[in-house]
């Protein structure tokens, strides 16, 4: 599967709105999915004991809290997920037809999905699908040979060590240079390596066990695995120490370096650049942000003084991580103990068929989108959503005009920028071409290798060149929305753009409630 982008800059939405709350009609639960048309507010979702004068959020969603408990198979619940849902079952159907054949031109979705599903063969295979780079691990000799492996690692979606891809320039947003970053490091933020309150320790514990089981898992003794997972967390922990901690990230200058390729060397002379450079296959590079030079030299300084089988145990350990949910179920049983139970409280593993939808919108995002699209999102919608933008952004002009704290020529450029803006609704103009991306029936590991290779190559490959604006950072079955301030772009997913959100045959009132708030968000 894709794993996320080093870093996207755009301002993502995932809130709760009181308005879009109450658009939608009553549900008993809420594992239940109602197709019922939405044509008004539902009364049944405010909670009418409060006063809306004391708690106007409770008074608006009360009735929907109270009859929507947070699913077993969820870290949290709110209407945006609910709609995910609703979305997952029209790809699901989508992908059952494809995978059944009845759709030739939606073979390799299908057949992704297909090779997913197959759990008897996948239950087979166990570790073998990994052997392969499991036997480069354990030939490499010495840290000197580290580049050729971590860049084989980084084209199949291992982040070993740090991330390493494409981004707009920050100071010169129309271009892209190529971009490195922190990474290889198992736990959600630098902070779980350092804070001292009892159940940051726990859960430290805790991961170092879990390292030592998937490391038994992958095949070795129980004795050494737990060394090794000791050894695991020493490493990851130096890395973390030069991190820089999420605030400080928000800082664009804190995380904007731009430097030659022999500008990095400098940094890290025990890594030898130019044959990672040309093991990952990417194009010249001249110019390389690098987000925190100093975590770059505390990756140096650690691969310089960690004994070499020590670095291997670091190294299986990203391996199996990184492939753990599409192994056999005990890897995927594993994975789920510790990133969903202990860090999130996740109480059930969803339903295979929801990992599998998941994992096809993760690699084959605009394939399978298109199918969504035909189903959901005609052209009706893209207009209404059009004429909501425009409305909202002439409120908005009015709004700047009347302001009496701000200079006019503060204000021509605000309106000069608010009307630069570009609205994108629905799905791309230009659809993503797969056909140099191979899937093949089942080979559940290699589909997910080879879809990681397609997708690490797409970005090396936009090194040097202009911008592409017209790109999209979501799938269009996403229910979510973003601004992108590089591009000064904003972009409305058609998985969004669904009741409670929006519907085509209501009154107009709802639909400026639920998707007006989220243009007026972004």
């Amino acid at each position: 599967m894709e794993r996320p982008s080093r870093r996207l800059l755009a301002a993502f939405v995932f809130i709760s709105l009181p308005l879009a709350t109450v658009l939608s009609q009553a549900q008993t639960g809420s594992s239940q999915l109602t197709s019922a048309p939405l044509t008004g507010l539902d009364p049944a979702l405010f909670n009418k004991s409060v006063d809306a004068c004391t708690d106007f959020y409770q008074f608006a969603c009360g009735g929907w809290l109270a009859a929507n408990p947070i699913p077993a198979d969820r870290p949290r619940w709110g209407r945006f997920d609910e709609l995910s849902e609703k979305n997952d079952v029209v790809l699901r159907r989508v992908l059952e037809a494809a995978a059944a054949g009845r759709d030739p031109s939606a073979k390799k979705i299908g057949d992704y999905y297909a090779t997913c599903m197959d759990e008897q063969a996948i239950e087979r295979s166990g570790v073998k699908p990994l052997e392969p780079d499991l036997k480069n691990i354990a030939a490499l000799a010495a840290a000197n040979r580290l580049p050729e492996l971590v860049a084989e690692l980084h084209k199949i979606g291992v982040g070993a060590f740090f991330s390493f891809g494409s981004e707009p320039d920050m100071k010169n947003a129309s271009i892209v240079i190529a971009g490195a970053d922190q990474g290889g490091m198992g736990l959600p933020d630098r902070d779980y390596y350092f804070r001292e309150d009892a159940g940051s320790a726990d859960i430290r514990k805790q991961y170092v066990e879990h390292i030592a089981r998937m490391l038994t898992l992958a095949g070795e003794p129980a004795a050494q695995a737990s060394k090794d997972a000791d050894a695991v967390m020493r490493f990851e922990t130096a890395l973390a120490k030069a991190a820089l901690d999420r605030v400080s990230r928000r800082d664009p200058e804190k995380v904007y370096h731009r430097l030659t390729p022999e500008e990095l060397q400098k940094l890290t002379p025990n890594f030898d650049w130019a044959r990672y450079f040309r093991g990952i296959g990417g194009p010249q590079i001249t110019a390389i942000n690098v987000s925190e030079p100093e975590f770059f030299k505390a990756f140096n300084q650690a691969i310089a003084s960690t004994p070499i089988d020590e670095l291997r145990a670091y190294l299986r350990w990203q391996l199996v991580h990184a492939n753990a949910v599409i192994l056999s179920k005990a890897f995927v049983d594993e994975n789920f103990q510790f990133y969903s139970a202990t860090l999130q409280g996740v109480k059930e593993q969803r339903p295979r068929w929801k990992r599998c939808v998941s994992y096809v919108d993760s690699d084959l995002g605009e394939a399978l989108g298109q199918s969504f699209v035909k189903e959901t999102f005609g052209p009706q919608a893209k207009a209404d959503m059009l004429k909501m933008v425009a409305d909202v952004e002439n409120a908005l002009e009015r709004d700047i005009n009347a302001l009496d704290w701000m200079a006019d020529a503060t204000k021509q450029q605000a309106l000069a920028k608010l009307h630069a803006t570009a609205n994108k609704i629905g799905y791309p103009d230009q659809w993503r071409d797969y056909s140099a991306l191979s899937i093949e029936r089942g080979d559940p590991v290699g589909n997910s290798h080879r879809a990681n290779t397609f997708e690490f190559h797409r970005q090396l490959n936009k090194i040097g060149k202009a911008v592409d604006k017209n790109e999209w950072s979501m799938t269009p079955p996403t229910v979510n929305a973003y601004y992108n301030p590089l591009e000064n772009n904003i972009n409305f997913p058609a998985g969004i753009l669904q009741p409670p959100f929006y519907g085509a045959d209501r009154d107009a009132a709802l639909n400026y409630g639920g998707a007006g708030a989220v243009i007026g968000h972004e």
